[in-house]
């Protein structure tokens, strides 16, 4: 058992799942980093998958619910102006959605995007479930995201360590439309976060 956690950790660091401690947020940012999506209530999986052997290697939850934001546990998608809170990241624009989506693809990995809509009571379960959920040790993205996923009973998903086992789970639901995002820029997924600017994405929201 020992063996296959440090294999598993060997893994999900070098894509994804790594330790890191998300700086302390007041609740006054929080509240001001509140983004409300128009679009219909709706769950979003992010499987991260190694181009060369096809493993999986992250898992992630964006949830459209009374606010859009993205489950990203024990994840690395963490920089100054991204409002993150125990691996909850706030303010999910259309752009920083991008972002988030884009940092993940490249040469060496690409992103199986699945999403499906639910009803709100199903999403709101989900995003209350995911802000009390708390911060993520390592290695245990895709555990933490199926044991939410688990919960809602329109899903019929049981918990798992594998991001792969649980995209086929989550895809095996019939409302659930599937895209793959490849990308073949620099590996070193920090250089795209470096160049996201979000003061410059705020004033090209409100132009």
């Amino acid at each position: 058992m020992r063996g296959f956690i440090l294999a598993l950790c060997a893994v999900t660091v070098t894509a994804g799942c790594v330790v890191k401690k998300d700086p302390p947020v007041s609740d006054e940012v929080l509240a001001k980093s509140v983004y409300r999506h128009d679009g219909p209530p709706a769950l979003t999986l992010y499987t991260m998958v190694n181009n060369s052997n096809g493993a999986g290697a992250h898992s992630s939850l964006m949830i459209n619910g009374s606010q859009r934001v993205i489950f990203d546990p024990a994840g690395s998608f963490r920089k100054h102006g991204i409002v993150t809170r125990n691996d909850v990241v706030y303010n999910v624009t259309p752009q920083l959605k991008d972002v988030y989506t884009r940092f993940h693809a490249r040469k060496t990995y690409h992103v199986v995007v699945q999403r499906m809509e639910v009803s709100p009571e199903t999403a709101e379960k989900a995003l209350q479930l995911a802000l009390s959920y708390g911060e993520v040790p390592d290695a245990m993205c895709s555990q933490s995201t199926s044991t939410i996923l688990s919960q809602l009973p329109e899903l019929n998903i049981k918990p798992t360590y594998y991001p792969n086992k649980l995209s086929e789970q989550f895809g095996q639901v019939p409302t659930v439309s599937t895209q793959q995002l490849y990308e073949y820029d620099d590996e070193d997924r920090f250089k795209a976060l470096e160049a996201y600017d979000p003061e410059r994405v705020q004033q090209q929201t409100k132009s």
